[in-house]
């Protein structure tokens, strides 16, 4: 930790200016009330308020590697009564230095003020005592609060991390899945399932390190993981979107959606043989960007679940971002699934 007054500009500016008004101050009095003779108002002002800063600055040091945690009281006021004694001499012995080329011939003054001079520097040396103390726990606490949150961010990230890695390996094993069975059926669809996940991967990969993307951006790749989909399922996946143009422009966490639309595929499409329509709407309400996927499902054909992974994940991933836990509504309405997504946004969507 550095010095508080070499290393904040300011704090050494406010501290120049005090001494200072303190030192006119002190001379005004002296000088107007007590009739003191300005030599000496001059020299004792100089030795106060401008010497004894200039070597109080040093004392610092004697609290920065004397922690209060860290070492007996009685060893703490031991150290500090010797420190206190050494710059007191110091101080006392370069004022008087600095007394007796102005006032030779009054060696009363000179004596007769020995013993408040010692007095002052012990005293001075608590007050500055006090005052690096305070400043050394103002420092440490601000060093504590920006390592907390350091760690806080960290710990966020890989929390993050943690939720993302566990959604691309699932979606990927269902689609070589998809791949290995159309390479016998239709070699053709699976070439072209191939080269579109390709592009959803590199997707993937490109926005990883990126905790937010422009929902235009997601519904491009949404609609190129739907496509995938398509090549799988046929005529039974049918996709239709209601999206306000407003909207586009907002932000939402990167994969976010991709979960959504994989849940409503597995209970939806996969269990029927009908055409099921995965319907998604988005609209905007001032500084929220509300996503509605909606999607049919036979009820007969579907044992009663809890949340997947997906869910708890996405769940789990608001929670982090935007430290809400209600942002993601799920109603069953027992022919169709809804779920809700509200997503704050710094400023309102227009």
């Amino acid at each position: 930790m550095k010095h508080p007054l070499t290393n904040n500009y300011r704090l050494l500016l406010y501290y120049s200016l005090f001494w200072g008004i303190i030192a006119i101050i002190n001379i005004l009095l002296q000088v107007l009330w007590y009739n003191v003779p300005i030599t000496y108002s001059l020299l004792d002002s100089g030795s106060n308020y401008i010497l004894y800063p200039l070597l109080g600055s040093s004392i610092w040091y004697s609290i920065r590697y004397n922690s209060l945690e860290e070492v007996s009281v009685g060893r703490l006021i031991l150290f500090h009564f010797i420190a206190a004694s050494i710059l007191c001499g110091i101080w006392v012995y370069l004022s008087y230095a600095i007394y007796q080329p102005f006032i030779y011939d009054n060696n009363n003054f000179l004596n007769d003020g020995l013993p408040s001079k010692i007095f002052v520097g012990y005293v001075m040396y608590i007050i500055y005592l006090v005052f690096f103390y305070a400043v050394n726990y103002y420092q440490s606490l601000k060093e504590k609060i920006k390592k907390e949150s350091e760690y806080k961010a960290l710990i966020r990230e890989a929390e993050l991390q943690a939720l993302k890695s566990q959604i691309n390996p699932h979606f990927l094993f269902n689609s070589l899945n998809s791949i290995s069975s159309l390479t016998v059926s239709d070699p053709e669809k699976a070439q072209e399932m191939v080269i579109n996940l390709s592009t959803f991967m590199r997707y993937s990969l490109m926005h990883n390190e990126k905790e937010m993307v422009s929902f235009s951006r997601e519904l491009e790749n949404i609609k190129l993981y739907l496509s995938i989909e398509k090549i799988r399922f046929g005529k039974k996946l049918n996709a239709e979107f209601e999206i306000d143009a407003h909207c586009l422009e907002a932000e939402i966490p990167n994969m976010i959606l991709q979960p959504l639309f994989e849940n409503a595929i597995k209970y939806g499409v996969y269990e029927t043989t009908e055409q099921v329509t995965i319907k998604t709407i988005c609209e905007c309400d001032g500084n929220l960007l509300k996503i509605t996927i909606i999607n049919q499902y036979d009820a007969s054909t579907i044992k009663r679940r809890g949340e997947g992974i997906g869910l708890r994940n996405i769940r789990k991933r608001m929670e982090i971002i935007y430290h809400q836990p209600d942002l993601i509504k799920i109603t069953d309405h027992k022919t169709s699934f809804e779920v809700q997504l509200v997503i704050p946004q710094k400023q309102a969507v227009s």
